[in-house]
Formats: C-alpha cells, structure tokens, sequence
C-alpha cells in the first residue's frame, strides 16, 4: 500500500501545504446551472476499522472519518445535515438566520449512493458501499466516487538549492507507485517574477523526477508538478515551490573526477561497492568540531543543508550497486537519503546505534540485487549473550576494565543478505559496521572484530550456506594494526602489541584466528581520512578473492585536491573521510 514508507523525524525540506484535494465549488443550492460530476475521494484499507471521504460542500471541503461497519443510510443523512449547516452558517456572515429546525429538516437535500444507476440500498455498510466509480447525488449536485486513487501523502523539496547538484524531491505515495508519476519541472523566467505576482512567471525545465539546475537557474526558484498514478490511472496533482532560489555551487569538488570511472551502470556479471563515513550531523555541529576538529572548514559547509547536497552529487555519481555508509543520522537517512538514492533506484535499510542518533545504513540497486534477510546485532551485546563467543567473554572478563569498556559500547555490525535477481544462486552477506574511534583502542577492535567475524561466519555457514562475504566500513584500524593483520592474514599471536593498547590495566593475552580468506579489494590507500591533526587509512572493503574478484579501483582523490581547502571536511567534500569504490566480478567454480 505505501511506497518506501519512511518515518518523518527532524527534516531539512521546506514542507509545502497544498490546496485541498478537492477545489472550491459552487453554492449547493443555486439553480439553473449546468449539472457536472465533482469528486469524492474515499480512502478504505483493510488493515483500519475507519474510512475516510473527502469531497466539496457547498464551498466548504469535508473530510468525514466513520466506521466501516456503519450503515450507509446513517451516513448519507450525516452528509445531508451537513449540507444545512453549511448553508446556514454562510447565510449568518449576512444576517442573523430566524429559521427553525423544522424548516432546516426540510431543507435537508435528497441524497443517495447508486452503482452503474441503480441505488445502493441504505442497509449495506460504508466498506462495501463506496465503490470505485459509485455516484454520489447530493441535491442537483453529484460526485464521482474515487476509491483510494494514487495519491501523494508527502510531498517536499529540499531547502537549500545548488547549480550543478541534483534535486530530489521527497515523495510518498498511496495506493500508487512513484515509477507511474508525471513530473514536470519549472523555472522562473526572472528573478523574483514568482514573488512579484509575474503571470507568466514559470518556464518549462524538466520532466524527470530528478532535476539538476544549471548555473544559468542562479538566482530563479524552481516549480514541480507531479502528478501521482498506478499504471492506470491518476490522482490529484501537487505543485512545489522551491522556499529559496538556486545559488552557486563550489565549483569543482573532490569527487568530480572519480565520476568519470563510473558513468555506467555494470552489467549482471559485476558489482560496483561503495564504503563512506558521511560524517554525522550530530558531531559535525558540536563545539568541538567547529574549534578544534575542523577549524579550518567553513561554518555553512558544516551543516547538513550544505553537505547533502554535496553527498547526493556523489553517491548517485558512483552508479553503486551496494553503498555501505557510516555515521548516518536517522533524519539523514529518512529525509535525504533515502529519496534521493531512491529516485537513483537504490533501496536502503537503517540500523540506528543503541543511545545514539546515528547509525549504519546499507543501499542495494533494486533492478539487480533483492533483500533476503537481516542479521544485525550490537557486537557488546551479542559477546555477552550470545554462547558461539563464550571462550571470548570468558577472556575478556580476565580484566574488569577492559570488560567494562567494551559493555559500554553500542558499536553495531549491520549484516545484510542479498540475493542477485538474474541469477538466485548467487547470495551476498554484506557487513558494515564502525568500530570503536580511540586511537588507543586497539584492543576493544580486536574484541570487535572478532566477535564480528564469528556472527558473520555464522550467517553464511548455518543462515545461507555459500553466500559470499562483502565486509565493509570504518575500522579506525590502520595498515600496521592487528585488526588488519587478522582480517588481511588470517591471524594474530596471543601477544601482539595491541593487546596492551589500552594499558596494563586492560591487558590480555589472547591468539585470533580469522574464519574467511580476506583481502581488501582497495588496497591500502596513503588516506581514507584526511583531517588537521591525522591522515591514514582507516576504511577498508575486505572481500574473498575467491568469490569476488576485483575488476576496478576508482582512483581516491590526490592530496592536492584533498588539501586544496587544508583539509578535509571542506566546501568541495562533505565529510572527514574519502569514499571507497570498487567493481567486483562474481567467480565461478571454473575460475
């Protein structure tokens, strides 16, 4: 019934509040016109006890909820009680109204239901009653019955507008599908001419659902028509106008060029991935991020209305088949993401941090890949619950502070199961998380990444035998770490160095093993963060050669780009780290 339903929290879009579904219409009353069908709009599903009818009265618009079990008669004389009172209440704008209840009773106008011409009889109930096509005979006046016609429950466009950067509106849409919509894009034909009152203010800019302004829009708001539908027929359009015009862009951004590695989509055979930290809202606005973080960035390149203009450019530049992304804020997800990279025919699922307000967000390309299953999981909470990491638990209880730090961690491992549409054998389990931040934290990773590791084992040996492992995100884990050495070698002696990263105090001595043969398909990069203080390699795409080979690296951003504005986030980058992308091509047993 809805269309990639999604939750309103906090939004960054200029709500528009549209004209009522049905327009102004005539006096009821009044005699001597040319009788038309006006329209009536009943909203009944079956999962609610209550329908809803929307139509006009009189000039004044009613939207009635009533029981589905009620009898139609009761409800068409609540329809003709109505009628009065609105006539009586226009009339006493005039003049007082003298008339008794007698004369407004036999004022009440004759009404009535009928299907292909024949009454419906006033005993059958409203959810049967209010057919597709019924009419409703109010007096002389009637309507045409609409029984849930596509229709647009919300629709906004994005407060800030850049030339050069792609518009995408946030639509959601009932009883229809968004593929079956009409968009019609206008532009002012001068500055203002849509404030001043112009007549002939708009000009025709675009028909697709995604519009991107040119520089030659600087200065001009933008007007969208969207007309909802089902691949039969259509329901009510809705006109948006942009809160604020189209400003410049930063010119070019760190991401253009990378661009030209990926304008095509890949074929059955491939997988283009992507792995990015975002950077979330909620830390990019704290004091510390603005004097201490990233003094040197700009104050409004900060801000979400900013940088999801910059993140929308890029991620739907990349033509990804999965995107795997990291501190992504709840309203991020819903309000921005999820509507641009849906109009990019991507679906996306969320799993938000325990106490936080940011989380982990996965996209897949609906036209190759469908969602199986989930299998996500706070790594401090299945290491103390569940049993396959007892031996671990066990060892990490050996030191109360270490134990401690590590309960009090919401770090999550996002684990979703995908399952390639051309050919249903080939199964992906793909992992994302974002592990613990504190460079001396080498030793909570390692108990992270191993408890990882055994849940994602688990998945493809027991949930989906033979799916192929994609693990991917933030491993605040550089080259010369245990954590790469485990993941990258298989293994890491019970002494290594990290152990004692946190003190002596949290210290143990503990050997891994990594079940999966993995390498990480982007190498090893100078730099996947690049802030003041710091620069290495912190993300990783880790897959198994065996099942997954790569095909391309898109080559990361040079250091003259990265350090054109100091450092990073900058007005030409919206985050403190660098997007991974890589084409991967499926193996067969042969290869």
């Amino acid at each position: 019934m809805w269309s990639r339903l999604s939750f309103s929290t906090r939004s960054f879009f200029f709500r528009f509040i549209p004209p009522s579904l049905i327009p102004p219409r005539r006096n009821l009353f009044t005699t001597g016109f040319k009788m038309s069908m006006e329209r009536c709009v009943v909203r009944c599903v079956e999962s609610e006890s209550k329908l809803t009818i929307s139509f006009s009265l009189n000039g004044s618009n009613k939207h009635m909820l009533r029981d589905k079990t009620e009898p139609l008669g009761k409800l068409l004389d609540r329809i003709a009680n109505n009628s009065v009172k609105t006539t009586a209440g226009k009339s006493k704008k005039h003049k007082p109204s003298k008339e008794k209840p007698e004369s407004q009773e036999a004022d009440k106008p004759e009404t009535s239901l009928s299907v292909n011409g024949q009454p419906v009889s006033p005993e059958t109930l409203n959810s049967d009653a209010w057919e597709d096509g019924a009419v409703l005979q109010v007096g002389d006046l009637q309507y045409k019955v609409e029984r849930n016609p596509p229709t647009f429950t919300q629709c906004e466009l994005p407060s800030s507008l850049m030339a050069g950067f792609p518009v995408c509106p946030k639509i959601e849409i009932e009883f229809g599908d968004l593929k079956d919509c009409e968009f019609s894009w206008f532009k002012e034909s001068s500055a203002s001419a849509y404030i001043t009152g112009d007549a002939e203010c708009w000009r025709e800019a675009g028909s697709e659902r995604v519009f991107t302004p040119s520089n030659l829009d600087i200065g001009l708001r933008l007007m969208l028509k969207c007309t909802p539908g089902d691949g039969s027929k259509i329901g009510e359009p809705k006109k948006l106008v942009s809160s604020s015009a189209v400003e410049a862009g930063p010119g070019i951004c760190t991401f253009d060029n990378r661009h030209i590695y990926t304008q095509k989509l890949t074929d059955e055979g491939s997988l283009r991935v992507v792995s990015y930290n975002i950077l979330a809202d909620v830390y990019a606005q704290t004091d510390l991020s603005k004097t201490v973080l990233y003094p040197y960035c700009a104050p409004y390149a900060l801000q979400m209305d900013y940088r999801q203009n910059l993140i929308k450019k890029e991620l739907s530049g990349y033509n990804a088949d999965i995107i795997c992304l990291q501190e992504v804020d709840k309203c991020v997800f819903v309000d921005l993401l999820c509507p641009a990279l849906d109009a990019f025919g991507l679906d996306g699922v969320f799993r938000i941090k325990e106490k936080q307000h940011e989380g982990l967000a996965t996209y897949f390309r609906r036209s190759k890949l469908k969602l199986v299953e989930q299998y996500d999981v706070m790594l401090s909470e299945a290491l103390t619950t569940d049993p396959i990491h007892r031996q671990l638990w066990e060892k990490v209880s050996c030191s109360p502070s270490l134990k401690e730090k590590i309960e009090k961690r919401s770090t999550t491992l996002q684990v979703t199961v995908l399952q390639s549409l051309c050919d249903p054998s080939r199964i992906l389990c793909v992992g994302n998380t974002h592990l613990y931040w504190r460079p001396e934290g080498g030793n909570v990773r390692l108990v992270q990444i191993a408890v990882a590791l055994e849940h994602m084992k688990q998945v493809v040996t027991e949930k989906h035998p033979g799916a192929r492992l994609i693990f991917s995100g933030d491993f605040n884990s550089t080259p010369s770490s245990g954590l790469f050495q485990l993941l990258s070698q298989g293994c890491i002696p019970e002494d290594h160095e990290d152990w004692g990263s946190g003190g002596p105090e949290e210290q143990i001595r503990l050997g891994l093993t990594n079940p999966f043969q993995l390498s990480s398909a982007c190498g090893v990069p100078d730099f996947t963060n690049f802030v003041g203080g710091f620069q290495g390699c912190l993300d990783y795409i880790f897959v198994e050669p065996r099942t997954l080979q790569v095909e391309q690296v898109i080559p990361l951003p040079s250091l003259e780009e990265v350090s054109n504005c100091v450092a990073l986030p900058s007005i030409s980058h919206p985050s403190d780290h660098i997007a991974l992308v890589c084409d991967l091509k499926w193996t067969t047993d042969s290869d």
